[in-house]
C-alpha cells in the first residue's frame, strides 16, 4: 500500500479514562487504504522536546465518515501533547506503514478469538470490524489490571461476543486473558492478540498447545517507522527484523519467544 503524508483534521476526542483518549481525525480526501494491525508515525507539533514521531496503531477506517481513530496512551511528553489537541487541529501523519493480520476466510477459520491488552485493544478493534464485514463472527478477550482500562467495550460488543478479565476481580473473570474460562469452553479456529509482551507470550503458548493458528502484532519501541534506525529489531527464524517494516504482525511461529 502507498504511504501517504497528510494533515488531518481532529473532529472529536473522547477520553476513555484518566490517561486514555480516543482521537477521530478527518481528511478533505478519501483517506488512504490500510489493513488492521498497520500503524501511523505521527508527527508531535508543539512539544519542544519531543523531536521523533510517536507510532500508533490504527484503531478504525469509518469510510462513510472519511474518520480514522487512533487510540492514545497519554503518558509521556509526547502522547499527552495529543491528549491537549483542540477539536479542529490539524495532526500530521505517515501512514499506512508496517504489515498487517491475516484476515482467515470464514470456511478455514469459522472461530477466530482476538486478544488485546491495553492499548493493544485498538488494533482488535479494526482487525474485529474488518472480520465482520467479511463475513465472520470474531469474539473477543480483553484484558486489563482493572475495570476502567478495558477500552471500547461497547464499540466490541457490537461486533461479537466479548470477554474480560482484570488482575483485580472489577469486571469479568480475575486473572489474566489466559485463565478466562472461555478457552476451556469453545475451540478457536485462529488468534489474535496485541498488547505487553507478556501477555502476548502467554498467548502463543496457548495458541501452540492447543494447535490454534496464531499472529501477534508487537510493540517494539520504533522511531522511523521505515526500517532505516533498527532501534526495533526482533530476532526471528528468518533473522533480525525490523518491527516497523516487516511487522509490526508476525506469526507466533517465526518468533524465537520462549513458548
Amino acid at each position: 500500500m502507498k504511504k501517504q503524508l497528510l494533515d488531518l483534521t481532529l473532529t472529536a476526542k473522547e477520553w476513555l479514562t484518566d490517561r486514555h483518549v480516543l482521537l477521530k481525525l478527518t481528511h478533505e480526501q478519501p483517506l488512504p487504504d490500510a489493513v488492521p494491525g498497520q500503524f501511523a508515525e505521527v508527527r508531535i507539533d508543539g512539544e519542544p522536546a519531543t523531536l521523533l514521531r510517536r507510532p500508533i496503531s490504527i484503531c478504525n477506517i469509518d469510510r462513510q465518515r472519511n474518520e480514522l481513530w487512533l487510540l492514545v496512551a497519554t503518558i509521556g511528553n509526547g502522547t499527552r501533547r495529543l491528549g491537549r489537541l483542540d477539536i479542529g487541529e490539524r495532526l500530521n501523519l505517515l501512514l499506512p506503514l508496517g504489515k498487517g493480520f491475516t484476515i482467515p476466510t470464514a470456511l478455514s477459520h469459522p472461530t477466530p478469538l482476538l486478544i488485546g491488552g491495553g492499548v493493544g485493544m485498538a488494533p482488535m478493534y479494526f482487525l474485529g470490524k474488518t472480520m465482520s464485514q467479511q463475513g465472520l463472527k470474531p469474539s473477543f478477550l480483553l484484558g486489563a489490571r482493572t475495570a476502567s482500562d478495558i477500552l471500547l467495550a461497547d464499540e466490541f460488543s457490537k461486533l461479537g461476543p466479548v470477554y474480560v478479565t482484570t488482575e483485580d476481580g472489577t469486571m469479568g473473570e480475575k486473572g489474566f486473558v489466559t485463565n478466562h474460562s472461555i478457552l476451556g469452553r469453545e475451540q478457536f479456529g485462529y488468534i489474535a492478540t496485541c498488547g505487553p509482551k507478556p501477555m502476548m507470550v502467554a498467548v502463543a503458548r496457548y495458541a501452540r498447545q492447543h494447535g490454534v493458528g496464531c499472529e501477534a502484532s508487537l510493540e517494539n519501541m520504533m522511531a522511523c517507522g521505515l526500517g532505516a534506525c533498527l532501534c526495533c529489531v526482533e530476532k526471528t527464524t528468518k533473522g533480525n527484523l525490523c518491527v516497523c517494516k516487516e511487522g509490526p504482525v508476525f506469526n507466533i511461529n517465526d518468533l524465537l519467544w520462549q513458548i
